[in-house]
Parts: C-alpha cells; structure tokens; sequence
C-alpha cells in the first residue's frame, strides 16, 4: 500500500464572496490573524507527513507561488537586523524538505477539473486534496487523522460533518453505513441535494484522501450541477468499484468561503494565539 505523500489544493478560484478584497489578492492568501488561509492547509497537510504540495492555479494566483517561494531579499535584511524569531518565522512557510508545484487550470469548469488537473503529478499513487477555504483544526491535524485511517481501512476517506437539514443545498451529502462511531462505509453521494429529497444530513466537509482510480471517474463522467465537472460525481462512481469511507474527523471547521465563516475564524484563532491571545480576550470581553 503506498503511503500519502502528495496533496492536491484546488486554489483556481475567484473568490468572489469577498470583493472587493480579492479583486487583486486570491482569496487563499486572506490573512486569519497572522497567516493566510493557504498557509494552514499545508501545516495540515505537513504535519499528516505529507512533503509534496500540488497548487492547481489560475492566472490570477501568483500571490500564493510567491508566498511559498524563497524571499532571499526579506531573509537577508531580516539576518542584517539579527531578526532571528522573524527570519526563523518566514523560513518556516517553506520547509527545506517540502517541495511546491505548481499546475495550471486554464478554464474554471469545476472542482473535480481542478483534481483532475493534477493527474501528471499525482501518477498512480493515493493523495490527499484540501479546500483552504475550509479551515480545519484539531489535534492530531484532521488529515492526519484521515491518513490514520485510510491506512487501517485501506480505501479513500472523506471527511463529513452533520449540517442541519436546511443546508444540505450547500454541500455533497452522503449516504453510509456506521462502522464505528466515526467511520462509515458510504453508499451514495450527491451534490447539494434540496432538503426535502437530501438522503442524509451527512455533509463533506474540505478534506479527502483518495485513490488515484478517482481520476479516471471524473474523466468518466459528464458535466454535473451548475455545468461544472464535479469532484462528488468521480466519488459516487468511485464508490461503486471500490470502497470508500466518509470520517467523522475530530476538530472544528470553519467555512472560510464566507463572511461569517472567516470572521468566526478570525475571533477564535485571534484568542488562541500564543502573542495576542490574552490581549485580545480582555479586549473582546470588555466591549
């Protein structure tokens, strides 16, 4: 069984629920305290032992290449000022032993084109994918929660969430089996089903590890809800030729791809922060 070396992040997107802010800045680089959102998806996704970071971009995403990229100029000046805490900080964005690549999607036709974009690069091994604007945290790090258990149960993961019905519009929904208290053997997906006909209330949340037979069930299929190739029509043929696992993952999600989201994030990481943590708890208790 091969181990989860790469990651997939799909960051192609416009971002359009935050213009006028991400006109210019691509919405993965919006800043939660004092990293963007980018950021924490590949500290995820390093800390799940994972070294080989796939960027699926579009023409508007040089920001994120440039974040990831050695800044000898800011180092330098940073080791002039013996600034060690904050060159010690921007070394750490990139790892010597982490590498970045970076492929282009040409035309915005879906999350699963994102995915299958990345196919040259992923080969035939199992990968993981991860939506930044999704900002997920636990400990251990919920992909590696994830990688824990695609290598027990040796079949793609997909980390789920239970949403109140009236959001299943927004979101895959799955159908599945209980194994255990937060591993179910899935038998159906469908994406952003109505409420009154959604199967479940078992939504995917921004994580998956998959088998790279995902890729030829994407290829497979036709252009699903709102015109676009979607990621969740390759897992529903998917899950009929092999298994595939929906994860009760053990953490917090923030959606990120909205104003509440970011802003809920913003308030609990800003509290939690080793330097304005306590600060800004006095001050937020005091309004």
């Amino acid at each position: 069984m091969h181990p989860i070396r790469k990651a997939v992040f799909p960051v192609a997107g416009l971002g359009t629920r935050f213009l006028p802010a991400t006109k210019a800045m691509p919405k993965e680089m919006l800043p939660v305290v004092d990293k963007p959102l980018i950021q924490y998806a590949v500290e995820e996704a390093y800390e799940a032992g994972i070294r080989q970071m796939i960027f699926v971009t579009g023409r508007t995403k040089r920001a994120i290449e440039d974040h990831f990229d050695t800044a000898y100029e800011l180092e330098n000046e940073l080791e002039n000022q013996a600034k060690r805490e904050l060159l010690a900080l921007v070394q750490r964005v990139k790892p010597d032993d982490m590498e970045c690549v970076f492929v282009r999607q040409a035309r915005a036709l879906g999350l699963g084109h994102a995915v299958l974009c990345a196919k040259q690069l992923v080969g035939d091994e199992p990968f993981a994918v991860l939506l930044a604007d999704d900002l997920m945290i636990g400990s251990p790090s919920i992909l590696a929660q994830m990688v824990q258990q695609y290598e027990l149960h040796r079949g793609s993961v997909i980390a789920v969430q239970d949403v109140p019905r009236e959001q299943t519009r927004s979101y895959g929904i799955v159908v599945a089996e209980p194994l255990d208290t937060r591993i179910s053997r899935m038998s159906g997906i469908v994406e952003k089903p109505d409420p009154l006909v959604a199967p479940s209330t078992l939504a995917v949340a921004g994580r998956y590890v998959l088998t790279s037979q995902i890729f030829d069930e994407i290829a497979a299929g036709d252009r699903g809800v709102g015109g676009e190739i979607q990621l969740t029509d390759g897992i529903a043929r998917l899950l009929t030729k092999e298994n595939v696992y929906a994860y009760r993952y053990d953490g917090t999600r923030y959606d990120c791809g909205s104003k509440i989201g970011f802003l809920q994030a913003t308030v609990d990481l800003a509290m939690s922060h080793h330097e304005v943590g306590p600060a800004f708890t006095s001050w937020l208790h005091s309004r």
